[in-house]
């Protein structure tokens, strides 16, 4: 529709109001040209002024945006996936283009047009006259502000557009689901890649109407076009006398408000299927449509999207009518032609309020209350199918499990590898103990949390305890640090350690099979230096020749430090003058400009995390929180699992993958990357990160999940064939934990299969909170207490034909304390890894379950762990384990001392707590506790190594009396403390000797203990 000025009743018919037509001697020109000049030019000494301020500040900016870019190229093609940055870039660059020039254009385009049809000032009112000053004033910049205007409003809306590249991209690569969903009979895909694209233009249409509109209404206010009082005169101000807006202002008001209403139908219209995710107060715990959605809202939404196409249409012929009208005055002495336009906006809001809100709740108190467990079972049903597909839980194996609790002689012979296994060294407390074992320098460390694994020893599979001995500049002396030593000198770790898990010394401390530095052990010879890991200090230059810059220290040495050269190919080469200038600034840093220690050979390390560049290198995956190291290939690698998730799977209940992921272990960064909320999760990729030189390789491992085949598909050739796994890093992988976490979080409550029994939820289980770690509660429910973390043990679940590496966790009833279930999921690589299994035991169980057992453990075992430890140490409570052996549930508890005082403390394995049924042992080795609690013989061995130095308790025999035997042990408890006192007190304490008294002393208690019970009551 082309607007003809001199017809358009926007101002005199002899076009008096289009280009300065004004009555002589008015006074409202001047040397400038006046408002009424149109754009005005601004003074030359202004306009240069401001020309030099706008180009300096442009070469700041582009320095540090070509800054940005091109270091982010350089670290991306380090790692060889600069394809993928430059994709990203590229996507996002396009849709800032597009979707900014739009906004500008069209906001651009009203302004103009509103200029462009202003009236004359011919009888305006006092309000106008007002603001004459101020047109005057602007009038000089009004070509600069119209610009400007346009330019921030599309360079806001292009910044916008390219945030949502990956929604761009996951809809233009988009691949079919195969899956339809229960409403709409739609793929799935629909759901997940195309509608959120549809949104997304839907909500710039949304801003580009919102923000046309306002800068119309701005510029015809300014310009006399709308007023907010009527002015006085005749109709040759183009307007009808006593009007508050000009013809040309409502046709133009007109259309803007027909096309935003426009765009509320199109919502409308998607609003429909967003019900398929959406979630209420009335249906809390599950999502998708309801009985009200599908019988209420879903037809509202039709109505609502009719009516609103209504209202456009009268909007869009009043602009019609208006122009079809211009020289029939007779519309302007008596017309309204705002009325139907008015009553449709009017119907709209009245419908959008019943229709939309009063009569979808009227449904829902009337029809689905009286009867809601009925009427909403087949949306519940729905929902639980989706969401049991949607987290990979449609293929658990629910096994009944009448746990036995009695207990007899050998009963634990059927398991006998399980228990082979049971790990006493629990890795989230004896990282102190890897410190002060293996440490060797203050500057390196071991994280707080360990990591499980399973290596070949001695021609078996041992699970191990492992952690790579990292660089820790905070342990660097004071006067030594700074700059050439925190990024020049000391530059990586060394190395890793690791402990059988089944097992521990005399003293209590682990025992290492990988130790020392540098490492020996039956890992074989690799690559040791460990440039890349979690926590590894912001950035260091390596790799220039040793004339030139300072060595770095590579691991110190019985008579002097050893060093070494960086050779890796990792890391960004900063030889050169233009990278050197773009690294200084980057990390705001000139020494690294005019250090001679930099040179044409070195190279910048940075980003180091391995969880933060698998994530750069695969924006699109969410990163499981926890990464651990294998040694493969005779190299350090960093195993990160990757997930594709989303939250628009389509009758799935939504969870905060963040939220889920805690626990009493978690923390300090152990949050996934790229976390939000999700109804769908795969763990699509194994990616694994060079400790060395820091490469990253993704490996396709759900190849059938359609959210990876997309980004496979929009970068190709990032992601690796399941098949190109080698079988020694097969051997490592495991079940991710956050996986798990989530599973077992949904599992709770999609354990119930029938609607009508979910809807009642009297079924639903919960995670247990850590009892080693709160005190206030035993039914793992209460409180702010954190649940109690999976745990990966090599058990034989019933049913198994060996045993397998798990990740295991127990269930409780909701608000109850006894046990529920025992979960476990195959994590060995093979036909059954992800294989979830479930040990559901009856509702009148009398199995305790881990808040319970803690508290008959505290109960039991208060007093003899008092007089076994003394006042001066503390106790730390190790993982509570739970097994599915003997016909039963068993509990093992490892328990650590550690001196309260003193220098270089760390805990040691002192005792193990053993429960099954309702018998319990508190003994100095696993052995001996299962023996104790399984009547004398559990019928099975521990890995565990028989104490050195300790000699059997004394027995009862002919030639000693009991009253000469109990003098025996008391002397013998006596000198044990003696002894383990004097280990204390030495500098630094024979920790050693420490353990084996420890261990001479419970032998004594306990034989005293048994020599009393022998004497009868008085």
């Amino acid at each position: 529709m082309a607007f003809e000025r001199p017809n358009f009743g926007g101002g005199d018919e002899d076009g008096g109001g289009g280009r300065g037509g004004r009555p002589a001697g008015s006074g409202r020109t001047g040397s400038s040209g006046g408002y009424r000049t149109g754009f005005g030019v601004p003074p030359r000494r202004t306009k240069v002024l401001a020309i030099t301020l706008v180009v300096i500040v442009l070469l700041i900016a582009a320095f540090l945006l070509f800054d940005s870019v091109y270091t982010g190229l350089l670290w991306y093609r380090s790692i060889g996936f600069a394809h993928v940055y430059r994709t990203r870039l590229a996507t996002q660059g396009v849709l800032f283009a597009v979707f900014g020039a739009l906004m500008a254009a069209v906001v651009g385009a009203n302004i103009w047009l509103a200029h462009r049809f202003r009236p004359p000032l011919i009888g305006v009112s006092p309000e106008q006259q007002a603001l004459d000053r101020y047109r005057m004033g602007l009038a000089p910049f009004l070509a600069w502000i119209a610009v400007g205007v346009s330019v921030l409003l599309g360079a806001a809306a292009g910044t916008a557009a390219a945030g949502g590249w990956r929604t761009y991209l996951m809809w233009a690569d988009r691949v079919p689901f195969g899956t339809r969903d229960a409403q709409f009979h739609k793929d799935i895909g629909f759901y997940v890649f195309t509608l959120p694209w549809l949104r997304h233009i839907q909500g710039f249409l949304l801003a580009v109407m919102v923000f046309s509109l306002i800068a119309a209404l701005v510029t015809h206010y300014l310009f006399g076009g709308v007023a907010l009082t009527p002015p006085s005169g005749t109709r040759a101000a183009g307007r009808v006398v006593g009007s508050r807006a000009t013809r040309a202002a409502q046709v133009h008001v007109s259309i803007l408000l027909g096309l935003l209403v426009l765009v509320k139908a199109y919502a409308y219209w998607l609003d429909r299927y967003a019900l398929t995710v959406a979630g209420s107060k009335i249906t809390d715990g599950w999502a998708g449509p309801t009985y009200k959605s599908v019988h209420a809202v879903l037809p509202a939404k039709t109505i609502l999207l009719a009516i609103a196409v209504l209202c456009a249409a009268l909007l869009l012929g009043n602009a019609a009518r208006l122009i079809a009208a211009r020289n029939q005055p007779e519309i302007d002495r008596g017309g309204h032609p705002w009325a139907l336009p008015a009553l449709g906006v009017s119907l709209m809001v009245l419908a959008s309020v019943v229709i939309g809100g009063v009569y979808p709740l009227v449904v829902q108190q009337l029809q689905v209350n009286p009867s809601q467990g009925a009427k909403e079972a087949p949306y519940i049903r729905k929902n639980i199918d989706a969401t049991r597909a949607a987290y990979g839980l449609d293929g658990v194996e629910v096994t009944p499990y009448d746990a036995k609790t009695d207990v007899a002689r050998d009963q634990l012979a059927a398991d006998a590898a399980t228990v082979t296994q049971i790990r006493i060294m629990d890795p989230s407390v004896v990282s102190a103990t890897f410190d002060q074992k293996q440490q060797v320098r203050g500057f390196y460390t071991f994280p707080d949390d360990l990591a499980v694994d399973r290596y070949p020893v001695a021609g078996k599979q041992q699970d191990t305890v492992v952690a790579v001995r990292q660089l820790d500049l905070g342990g660097v002396p004071t006067d030594q640090r700074n700059w050439v030593n925190d990024h020049l000198k000391y530059t990586h770790g060394y190395g890793v350690v690791a402990a059988k898990g089944n097992a521990a010394q005399a003293d209590g401390s682990p025992d290492f099979i990988e130790h020392d530095l540098p490492a020996a052990g039956p890992l074989g010879d690799y690559e040791q230096r460990v440039y890349f890991a979690p926590g590894t200090p912001g950035y260091s230059i390596v790799g220039g020749t040793a004339k030139s810059t300072p060595a770095e220290f590579d691991y110190p040495g019985d008579k002097e430090q050893h060093t070494t050269t960086y050779t890796g190919k990792g890391g960004v080469p900063v030889g050169s003058f233009l990278n050197k200038l773009l690294y200084a600034a980057k990390f705001q840093e000139p020494k690294i400009m005019l250090s001679n220690g930099v040179n044409q050979d070195s190279r910048i390390l940075y980003d180091r995390d391995p969880k933060q560049r698998v994530q750069a290198a695969a924006p699109w995956l969410t990163v499981d929180g926890t990464t651990y190291p294998v040694v493969v290939g005779g190299r350090i690698q960093w195993v990160v699992d990757g997930y594709t998730t989303t939250d628009a799977y389509p009758y799935s209940t939504s969870s905060q993958l963040a939220d889920v992921a805690k626990d009493s272990q978690s923390g300090g960064g152990q949050d996934p990357l790229n976390a939000g909320r999700v109804n769908y999760v795969r763990n699509a990729v194994k990616a694994t990160v060079d400790a060395y030189d820091g490469t990253v390789t993704l490996y396709a491992w759900d190849e059938s999940d359609p959210i990876l085949k997309t980004w496979m598909k929009a970068f190709p050739g990032t992601v690796k064939p399941r098949s190109a796994i080698s079988p020694d890093l097969m051997a490592h992988l495991r079940y991710p934990q956050d996986l798990f976490k989530a599973q077992r979080d949904m599992l709770g409550r999609y354990h119930v299969t029938d609607p009508q029994e979910f809807f009642g939820g009297s079924s639903f289980w919960n995670v247990p909170s850590d009892p080693t770690t709160d005190t206030g509660s035993s039914t793992g429910s209460g409180g702010s207490a954190k649940p109690q973390p999976p745990y990966y043990l090599t058990l034989q679940m019933p049913g198994q034909a060996a045993p397998a590496f798990s990740l295991t966790s127990t269930m409780v009833p909701a608000k109850r304390g006894n046990l529920a279930a025992f979960v476990a999921v195959d994590s060995d690589p093979g036909p059954d890894y992800g294989r979830l299994r479930v040990l559901e035991l009856p509702p009148n169980t009398t199995v305790q379950g881990p808040g319970q057992i803690q508290n008959s453990f505290q109960n039991a075992f208060a007093d003899k762990l008092n007089l076994r430890i003394g006042k001066a140490t503390k106790v730390i409570e190790g993982n509570l384990l739970t097994l599915p052996v003997g016909g039963g549930l068993l509990y093992v508890e490892p328990i650590y001392t550690e001196p309260q005082s003193g220098q270089s403390t760390y805990p040691l394995l002192n005792s193990v707590l053993v429960a099954f049924g309702d018998k319990m042992a508190f003994e100095p080795t696993l052995q001996q506790g299962l023996d104790e609690v399984f009547a004398g013989a559990s019928g099975a061995t521990t890995g565990e190594a028989p104490p050195s130095g300790t000699s059997p308790p004394p027995t009862s025999g002919p030639s000693t009396s009991p009253d000469d035997r109990l003098k025996v042990a008391v002397d013998d408890a006596a000198k044990a403390q003696k002894d383990a006192a004097a280990a204390l007190a030495k500098s630094p304490p024979d920790w050693k000797a420490f353990g084996e008294a420890q261990q001479r002393l419970q032998q004594a208690l306990d034989a005293a203990q048994a020599i009393a019970q022998e004497q009868p009551s008085p």
